[in-house]
């Protein structure tokens, strides 16, 4: 076994192989900490499950083994998968192959940061609240999140089931589409849509991030409908927020944590009624709302994340998710892609939302957009 530079792998096997045959064949694959692969750590990125081994593998793995994937290892991430920045007190911080001492963003760090430094062909992560997407946005990746109803939830340690979805990253979109479509209930529609985006979001944008991501909606074939949502992203993201907390708190009840997980789990259930009332109202209408969007104009496109990466010594900013959180209340799916780079190299991420029964949709406005800005880089080291 031998681990790497970027602390992305809590275990890795050198020696894994896949079979000749399938759709998979020849590429190998890594997965999160909290996904069962049998024989390996199954800790979810808590330290006192360190020693915790899968007894079997969850279904998306014994679908990647049936097509012939080669599961190299299991993926470092954030603590019980609570946050997007994978800097674990129990296990380090995962570097960044785009920037020295950068966040890959999370809490699919390892993932994201395993794939985009092509220490595997495929990483799998899992997505509450954007927990693929951010890392594939600050990677320079691709990143899919699968509707929540159209993949399996087997053997997944879970942050909140009814958010939570499994998903691929990987370095172009052919390979995330077949993996995409090995573990998901991938659908073929493909009717044409101009698109929309958000508007009066409340969320402050970066201008290197505001910069790309008008370059990208500039290249679509017809000018997308401006749309809004009745409440604030950042207020949506904060009930989503509580929401989990409540779940994971009851969840992981007796499981020794860190202070900082300790802290986060207290939210939830100290959330007065009324106000815990006033956040299930938000999601329900969240959720509504993007889903009429969706049906009207067949595409949501934002921007993944509405800052660049950050150095592990600065705070997290807590609006990574306020973007990202929207897929996952609404339980449709999302794919995020490289929309560019920043002055100084970082990526930057555009992600695209549809309805369920419309992946093959998605990837085909993906694959448009891709031809356009041909902004995927490799790390420079």
């Amino acid at each position: 076994m031998t681990l790497d530079r970027y602390n992305a792998f809590a275990y890795r096997d050198d020696a894994a192989t896949g079979s000749e045959d399938g759709t998979l064949a020849g590429l190998s694959v890594g997965v999160k900490a909290n996904i069962m692969v049998e024989g390996m750590p199954f800790h979810a990125g808590i330290g006192a499950w360190e020693y915790r081994k899968a007894d079997r593998d969850a279904e998306v793995v014994a679908k990647l083994r049936a097509a012939g994937a080669a599961i190299t290892g299991v993926l470092h991430m954030e603590e019980a998968a609570l946050g997007s920045k994978t800097d674990n007190p129990h296990f380090g911080p995962v570097q960044n192959p785009h920037g020295e001492g950068f966040s890959p963003g999370g809490s699919s760090g390892g993932s994201g940061a395993a794939v985009s430094a092509g220490l595997v062909d495929i990483a799998f992560g899992t997505d509450t609240m954007g927990s693929v997407r951010i890392p594939a946005s600050h990677c320079g990746v691709y990143g899919f999140k699968p509707a929540t109803s159209r993949v399996s939830q087997d053997g997944l340690e879970p942050a909140d089931l009814s958010l939570d979805a499994i998903g691929p990253l990987a370095r172009d979109l052919d390979t995330l589409e077949k993996a995409a479509r090995v573990i998901s209930d991938f659908g073929e529609n493909q009717e044409a849509f101009s698109g929309a985006v958000l508007v009066d979001h409340g969320v402050e944008i970066d201008s290197e991030v505001a910069r790309a991501f008008r370059r990208t909606v500039a290249g679509l074939k017809a000018p997308p409908a401006e749309v809004s949502l009745e409440h604030p992203c950042s207020r949506i993201r904060y009930a989503g927020f509580i929401q989990v907390s409540k779940v994971m708190a009851k969840h992981l009840q007796g499981v020794p944590v860190s202070d900082h997980l300790a802290k986060l789990l207290t939210y939830g259930p100290a959330r007065a009624s009324e106000k815990w009332g006033e956040d299930r109202h938000i999601l329900e209408r969240t959720s509504e709302t993007v889903r009429t969007i969706i049906a009207e104009h067949g595409f949501l496109i934002m921007p993944t994340v509405p800052n660049p990466p950050f150095k592990h010594t600065e705070p997290e900013p807590p609006a990574q998710a306020d973007f990202t959180c929207l897929a996952n209340i609404a339980g449709v799916p999302a794919l995020s892609m490289p929309m560019g780079c920043t002055e100084w190299g970082l990526p930057l991420g555009v992600q695209m939302l549809c309805a369920p029964g419309f992946e093959k949709g998605l990837f085909a406005l993906a694959r448009f957009l891709d031809n356009n800005l041909r902004a995927y880089r490799a790390p420079a080291c």
